[in-house]
């Protein structure tokens, strides 16, 4: 059921049931962060395994703060240059936060939001919400409220519906956990933004691949969509499929080989923020066009190019 109501999306909370919500990044799964029943439910609905924690959200550093979380002052200088924002900080928890929400480690991943309508139900609560991307686990990530209603349907309360979110990757991770600030995950703020507030070359040592997780999304094999997907050249795959049985997703340049319809194009004008807004939604074009396989091309290393490389090496068969 997608709703637009404010009001009966805070009921459904309240209520210990879950809600799917938008964000600028992707929309998600949302349960009281201090109900662990409920916390519970979203890895049941998800399918998702329990050692991967999740994202607590709030409107505001000020009600982090009241529930016993702090940030160090290079953590809080990111937050007031970009939050609200695509940006979570992973630091050490307290003891209001349920163990299930941290899969049971002694930090917690936070961030606040963009995007009106969930900032306006955050400010209504009096707790914060956990929430990973309303998909099932290692799925292609939600952009729009029918996407949440393909795949969860009637196995959740409500979809609250914000239209299609504006980043479209999901937000970057950084621990201050440690000394110095370490990147667990590409996201929708480029590294080279968070260096210049910073001042420093952010750690990136923890960008492998991780089958016990510090944060979301660092698993080895994730967004993947069900026609298997590769990135190396489509002519290495000639045995595989003629061009004609395949679709390609490319940034700004169509495969002189492939069928033109099945060819979607990120950006035509080289834009990396509108390449990673439409990633999620041309993976799962992609899948639906019943090809037997997707080729997709790499971005440059730079910029935002870096996250949706991320996603497509993880979305690729291995």
């Amino acid at each position: 059921m997608i709703i637009k109501d404010i009001a009966l999306a805070k009921l459904i909370l309240t209520q210990g049931n879950l809600l799917a919500i938008p964000t600028e990044t992707v929309y998600g799964l949302a349960a009281n962060a201090f109900d662990a029943s409920a916390i519970a439910n979203i890895y049941l609905v998800k399918n998702r395994p329990q050692f991967n924690p999740l994202i607590i959200h709030s409107n505001s550093l000020e009600r982090f703060f009241n529930w016993g979380l702090q940030l160090p002052e290079s953590a809080l200088a990111l937050a007031h240059a970009f939050s609200p924002g695509p940006i979570t900080f992973v630091v050490p928890k307290s003891d209001a936060i349920p163990d299930l929400v941290t899969a049971g480690q002694n930090t917690v991943a936070i961030r606040i939001p963009n995007h009106p309508i969930t900032l306006e139900l955050l400010g209504s609560l009096d707790f914060p919400l956990a929430a990973p991307s309303a998909n099932l686990s290692g799925s292609v990530s939600p952009t729009c409220a029918e996407d949440v209603e393909a795949q969860l349907g009637n196995r959740i309360g409500a979809i609250l519906d914000g239209g299609r979110c504006r980043v479209g990757l999901e937000s970057t991770i950084l621990s201050f956990v440690d000394n110095k600030p370490k990147l667990l995950r590409l996201g929708g703020l480029s590294i080279e933004k968070i260096e210049q507030v910073l001042k420093i070359k952010l750690d990136t040592t923890a960008l492998i691949n991780n089958e016990n997780p510090q944060a979301p999304g660092m698993m080895s094999r994730h967004y993947a969509p069900k026609t298997p997907l590769y990135l190396d050249a489509a002519e290495n795959h000639l045995q595989e499929a003629n061009y004609n049985e395949m679709a390609f997703i490319g940034f700004k340049v169509k495969h002189p080989n492939i069928v033109g319809s099945n060819q979607i194009i990120l950006s035509e004008k080289g834009d990396y923020a509108e390449a990673a807004q439409q990633l999620f939604a041309a993976i799962r074009m992609a899948d639906s066009m019943g090809k037997k396989l997707i080729i997709a091309e790499l971005l440059p290393a730079e910029n935002l190019g870096l996250a949706i490389n991320d996603r497509l090496k993880r979305a690729a068969v291995k």
